[in-house]
């Protein structure tokens, strides 16, 4: 199998994507678990005969949707999607989401989760692996060109290390 051109986009699949939101939630857990037994709030990962207030349920869902915004609107992706090496764009100019388009997109979560998931297996079938909320939004998720990934290594090396990459 060759190497994609390149100026050809390569779509992040749905099992990619699972992946990179399974990655999100364990870290989401291991930061804001803790966080929520400290002010004696039970973590709302045990569904099971637990109900949160709707005051408790909002607090997640605005802090849900500003995390998200913020990662999107920062970083092209969450921390699961950028470890996977993908990035959130624009579907037209593959530019950083407006934040329009990501709200839209978080919306867009709520819907896609509605009717058993449909819009997030969606994902498996769409031609460019747009989910619902990627339509919403009109934004793609890709994998990162090789000289982004490559030029994000170079910021983080301190100088002459041997590795050959310069600063």
């Amino acid at each position: 199998m060759s190497a994609a051109p390149p100026d050809e986009v390569r779509y992040a699949g749905f099992w990619l994507r699972l992946g990179a939101s399974i990655i999100d939630s364990a870290l989401l857990w291991l930061v804001l678990g803790p966080i929520l037994l400290l002010f004696g709030r039970q973590a709302d990962y045990e569904f099971i005969g637990t109900l949160a207030s709707l005051k408790d349920q909002a607090i997640d869902l605005l802090v849900g949707a500003a995390l998200a915004l913020l990662c999107w609107l920062r970083f092209q992706g969450t921390p699961g999607k950028l470890l996977l090496g993908l990035r959130v764009v624009d579907a037209q100019s593959r530019q950083t989401l407006k934040l329009r388009q990501a709200i839209l997109r978080y919306l867009g979560y709520l819907l896609a989760m509605l009717p058993l998931c449909l819009g997030f297996v969606w994902i498996a079938f769409d031609k460019r692996k747009q989910g619902w909320q990627d339509k919403l939004a009109g934004s793609v998720v890709i994998h990162a060109p090789m000289e982004k990934r490559r030029s994000r290594g170079r910021r983080r090396s301190s100088g002459s290390s041997g590795s050959g990459i310069r600063p």
